[in-house]
């Protein structure tokens, strides 16, 4: 599952912009430097902290927001979050701390999730294939009801996909797994 964290960074010019806006006090106000130069941001294009440390690259963006490939975890940004350097995109983060705070805002949200499963909430299948419904939450277990079982899973077992909760298998691999779950072994009775 790709990791995709909304991050808005807000202080990303503090050091990349810092040299462009100190201005000599003997100086007259026209000759300040130009604004910076907006940034060309494009899929494939690299990324580097103030410093010049690789960040990552840009997987993709659709005009307004791009998303950031450490290598380790993708973050979607705005494009307002990058400054044009010579050789690369700038962004006010080392590779270090965007991963930190893309996985921070990863666990909020999967914590949200997990605590909002409720009886009646779908479940599918990776592919968006109908498994069931979760039939009972109780702590941090949840019973998910197919057409032909009924399975007792940890919350953990299930995501938040696109259109709701998934799980890892299909309705008939849950059914099977259950049925071996409550089927005793052979000589215990």
């Amino acid at each position: 599952m790709t990791l995709r964290a909304v991050f808005l960074a807000s202080a990303f010019l503090t050091a990349a912009a810092a040299p462009a806006l100190a201005q000599d006090a003997a100086a007259p106000a026209a000759a300040t430097a130009p604004a910076a130069a907006k940034a060309n941001v494009a899929a494939g294009a690299a990324v580097t902290d103030a410093k010049g440390g690789a960040v990552g690259t840009i997987a993709s963006t659709d005009g307004t927001n791009a998303v950031i490939d450490t290598g380790v975890v993708k973050v979607t940004v705005p494009n307002s979050a990058f400054a044009q350097g010579d050789k690369a995109l700038l962004i006010g983060m080392t590779k270090a701390e965007l991963e930190t705070q893309a996985k921070a805002a990863s666990a909020d949200q999967n914590a949200q999730f997990l605590a909002s499963l409720a009886p009646g909430t779908a479940v599918s299948d990776p592919q968006g294939g109908a498994v069931g419904t979760i039939e009972a939450v109780e702590g941090e277990t949840v019973t998910v009801a197919t057409a032909n079982a009924k399975a007792k899973l940890p919350k953990t077992a299930l995501a938040k996909g696109p259109n709701g909760a998934i799980i890892g298998m299909t309705a008939a691999q849950l059914e099977e797994a259950a049925t071996k779950a409550a089927t005793p072994p052979a000589g215990q009775n």
